[in-house]
């Protein structure tokens, strides 16, 4: 049996294909992590964004449609290791779940772009941007519904370009961003398929400006949209310092209020409460003062009223002793029980409010329970259905709540506000519901400082900078080791506190009255989204159908001259 020399080239030409598909598959992976806080810059590299993707679409152009899905595994896999690589110190179960979900997302996503390129020889690259964007919408959604990582939020610091998301959401701003990279990964690969069907041409400038002029149309309307939203941003941005408006206090106690017993959570306390007395001395005029995530661990009104632990009660009752002889409302994280029967409780993640003289003592707080929890960390719905998983979510330390079921809009002093807490605020249609009950101002009590990690805490805040615009509110964030701050309603950031210290911040938060002017976001929501699923998905079928149809005449055509 002869072997013939072409076959040692065919294998090593596989090879070295396989090579380069692995090298985008990494070079991808460290694009999309770099834009955004990361270990190695903790504010990110925002400007690589803009063509992060373009070694995403080259891949999938070289690969089958049979080979798509596992790069796509790997690639979801890999990014978000490199991107949520904190998550891993808080619940290595956790961890995993998010990673695996992605990763099957993106090898569906994968199949669908290919699949789109092959439907579409020509203008396949359009459905590629649609599935993209579609994709950016999708993986927010559902139970394990994980904001981290859609595009527009590697932008948060450029004020003037995330001005555009009170008109269509984040959604508008990510496509804007996907379609350079969408765009230039087309030219590329239309130089590379030129080069490689004529063996005389070489691959050059010249080869690669004539593709790029194919396509200038589209890229002189993306330029027109570019210039807009620059234009929208610098125009639209309001001075606030003229409204009415309420002074403040956010207190950040540096610790992860999990970790230890009874004397952690009294130690915690007491900072709280030094903390609070240093801010309200600073300005008397603070009418407001937050404390962040479960502040307060025990139970106010279970330990209060059932008295259950002597300690416990003695921690509650000098805390609602603290806060009665104050002038401020207070603003405090707590594990609000609620008991069942039969010695079971339903545990939620909740906000107390306090008004001294009002309703402390005894506690009659206001609450509001925290209703979008954190999949597989806070919430998991299946126990019965994966008892395996569930039982090593709690073997991780895993604190497992009940979703609240109700918006609750708080007063102070004519600032009328609702208290998304922590990964609420990463969640654009969560806020807008707040907005539409009445909140006029966002107050974020939240707690990363299990992540140990200035860019877990810097994600964070570039997701809660975009609450703000899309609504033209306010936020007065309380976190237990940062990001704690005041954010005006463009988005800015009017005062933050260093992370990882011990310390408070005070500032003022314009009133905004109740009938101020809606933003369209306000009013449509993520319609933008779900319009790139359902686009995506129309486009995808009439492809198919057109196939079908087109292989049913070739059949109808063949037939007829024989």
């Amino acid at each position: 049996m002869s072997v013939s020399a072409s076959e040692p080239r065919s294998v090593y030409s596989g090879f070295q294909n396989f090579l380069i598909n692995v090298g985008l598959l990494f070079l991808s992976a460290v694009l999309f992590a770099l834009p955004n806080p990361g270990f190695i810059f903790s504010d990110g590299l925002p400007v690589f964004a803009w063509f992060a993707y373009i070694p995403v679409y080259i891949l999938i152009h070289r690969v089958s449609l049979k080979t798509a899905w596992l790069y796509g595994f790997f690639y979801g896999v890999t990014a978000y290791i490199l991107y949520v690589s904190w998550l891993v110190i808080f619940s290595p179960v956790g961890s995993i779940a998010i990673e695996a979900e992605h990763g099957v997302m993106l090898l569906i996503t994968f199949e669908l772009i290919k699949a789109a390129g092959l439907l579409f020889p020509v203008h396949g690259w359009i459905a590629e941007w649609l599935i993209s964007c579609a994709y950016e919408y999708a993986k927010t959604k559902g139970f394990a519904g994980f904001s981290y990582g859609v595009t527009a939020y590697t932008q948060w610091q450029n004020t003037v370009l995330i001005q555009c998301t009170d008109i269509l959401g984040v959604w508008g701003l990510s496509a804007l961003i996907l379609f350079v990279s969408t765009w230039c990964a087309n030219v590329i690969s239309e130089t590379l398929r030129s080069a490689s069907d004529d063996t005389c041409k070489k691959i050059s400038a010249h080869t690669f400006m004539q593709s790029a002029l194919n396509h200038w149309i589209s890229a002189a309307v993306w330029a027109l949209c570019f210039i807009f939203v620059i234009v929208y941003g610098v125009c639209v941005q309001k001075d606030y310092s003229s409204y009415p408006s309420v002074q403040v206090a956010a207190c950040q106690n540096n610790t992860d209020p999990w970790i230890g017993g009874i004397s952690a959570y009294k130690r915690d306390v007491n900072t709280l409460m030094s903390l609070s007395d240093q801010a309200l001395a600073s300005d008397p005029a603070v009418k407001l003062v937050v404390w962040p995530e479960t502040a307060v661990v025990p139970s106010v009104l279970r330990h209060y009223r059932q008295r259950p632990d002597q300690e416990r009660f003695e921690l509650i009752k000098s805390f609602l002793e603290y806060v009665d002889s104050k002038s401020a409302v207070f603003v405090t994280g707590n594990d609000h029980a609620v008991d069942t029967g039969n010695g079971d409780t339903d545990d939620y993640n909740s906000v107390l409010v306090f008004t001294p003289k009002k309703n402390t003592l005894p506690p009659e707080p206001e609450i509001y329970r925290k209703i979008h929890l954190v999949p597989f960390t806070e919430f998991f719905p299946w126990p019965r259905q994966f008892p395996g998983l569930y039982q090593a979510l709690l073997n991780g330390d895993t604190h497992l709540w009940s979703p609240g079921s109700e918006i609750t809009v708080f007063h102070c002093e004519g600032l009328t506000f609702a208290t998304p807490v922590c990964f609420e605020d990463t969640f654009g249609d969560g806020c807008r519901d707040m907005y539409r009950a009445g909140a006029r101002a966002f107050v974020n009590l939240s707690n990363d400082a299990w992540s140990k990690s200035l860019a877990c805490q810097n994600q964070h805040l570039a997701m809660a900078v975009f609450r703000c615009v899309e609504n033209r509110v306010p936020a007065v964030r309380s976190t237990a080791s940062g990001q704690t701050c005041i954010l005006d309603p463009n988005g800015k950031i009017v005062k933050m506190a260093k992370p990882f210290t011990q310390t408070w911040i005070t500032g003022s938060v314009p009133v905004i009255p109740e009938n101020a002017e809606q933003t369209l976001y306000v009013r449509i929501g993520d319609v933008l989204g779900k319009l790139f699923v359902f686009v995506s998905a129309a486009v995808l079928l009439a492809g198919i159908l057109l196939k079908i149809y087109n292989k049913a005449c070739k059949i109808t055509q063949s037939r007829k001259e024989r």
